[in-house]
């Protein structure tokens, strides 16, 4: 079965072939600043993103009609479940025109879709957007009426992971209960109960990343928001905080470095970002009255073992934690293609989805 596996990310797009879950060849498509700096907008990114995956297959000498299915990731949609979901029309356009966010995955069903459409009408879905919303009731409150929380997180990965430590470790994760945090440029938790995301912290609300502030005090928020403005408040959420904010750059890595020097300010940063991120993952474990079979940190500051130790040592007494360092985001989208194409798992319609 050949895949064609679709990821856009702010910068860059990541492609690959997969002959049924083996890896072919995958590549990152750079995207360049002055080359984004000729849209206005996220959605005018579409035709060109579209044009950078076809030379993809031209290079690799793979037509759109040789393709059995096309898989992507998921988008800034209303709420919906996990799995995946047929792209068609009124998926894409939700996406490119009605997105709950702006975010450059809501590009992905439209290149999948294209391209279906020149492969003759080949099957293309989506799989675990970022939008997949399980939470039970009591986890959508704010202490806003009409501004319930939301479920934002980096669901692909986790719910990949997830299965990984599942297998490995020999527990079925339909019957248990398994934290994940996505360390990366946004910091993301979850908590899978019996296979369903039942609540999050999303980037917005829990620990500071590489380059978001996270949960800002809602005083601090108000006091930024008067004295700078609205627009430097979210800047500080989508690329100004964090590491950014703190020490002038959003690279893990040479914060990590600095640390290892003897910078006391690196070290101290990214002890906080250990700390804060503990705090949510132990909150997440009450919501289950502390019965959590695993604790997983992935995402790439995953790699950095002194972010690993500062949480792990504040979280241990609450369930064995394992470290999945990276993250299988490009495998868990041909998984699960593979798994619909094979009827072991069915793809959703969007209109058909309970509001």
């Amino acid at each position: 079965m050949n895949i064609l596996v679709i990821n856009p990310g702010s910068t860059s797009t990541k492609v690959a072939l997969f002959e049924d879950e083996k890896r072919v060849i995958e590549r990152k498509i750079d995207h360049t600043r002055d080359e984004l700096s000729a849209f206005s907008s996220i959605k005018e990114e579409l035709p060109m993103r579209i044009g950078r995956v076809k030379d993809f297959l031209r290079e690799n000498k793979m037509k759109p009609d040789e393709l059995d299915v096309i898989v992507s990731r998921g988008g800034m949609l209303p709420p919906v479940r996990h799995g995946a979901y047929v792209v068609d029309d009124e998926l894409v356009e939700t996406l490119l025109n009605h997105p709950v966010e702006q975010h450059a995955s809501n590009l992905g069903a439209g290149i999948a879709q294209a391209i279906a459409e020149e492969g003759g009408g080949i099957p293309a879905f989506i799989y675990d957007s970022i939008s997949v919303d399980e939470m039970i009731p009591l986890a959508r409150f704010s202490g806003v009426k009409g501004y319930d929380r939301r479920s934002f997180s980096h669901a692909l990965n986790t719910r990949a992971v997830a299965r990984a430590v599942a297998e490995r470790e020999d527990f079925d994760p339909l019957k248990s209960n398994v934290i994940v945090a996505h360390l990366g440029g946004g910091i993301s938790m979850n908590l899978q109960s019996n296979g369903e995301i039942i609540d999050v912290v999303s980037a917005d609300e829990g620990p500071f990343s590489t380059e978001r502030a996270g949960g800002i005090p809602i005083y601090q928020a108000s006091r930024i928001a008067r004295e700078k403005g609205a627009g430097a408040l979210y800047a500080y959420e989508i690329g100004e905080g964090g590491f950014t904010s703190y020490l002038g750059t959003n690279d893990a890595r040479e914060v990590d470095r600095r640390a290892a020097s003897g910078d006391d300010d690196a070290r101290l940063v990214i002890e906080a970002m250990g700390y804060q991120a503990a705090k949510s993952i132990a909150g997440l474990a009450t919501v289950v009255n502390g019965d959590v079979r695993a604790i997983i940190l992935t995402g790439g500051m995953s790699h950095i073992k002194r972010l690993t130790d500062a949480i792990e040592e504040r979280i241990a007494f609450i369930a064995p934690v394992f470290i999945m360092a990276g993250e299988l985001e490009m495998e868990a989208l041909a998984a699960g293609a593979c798994r619909v194409m094979r009827g072991e798992e069915s793809a959703a319609i969007f209109a058909d989805r309970e509001d």
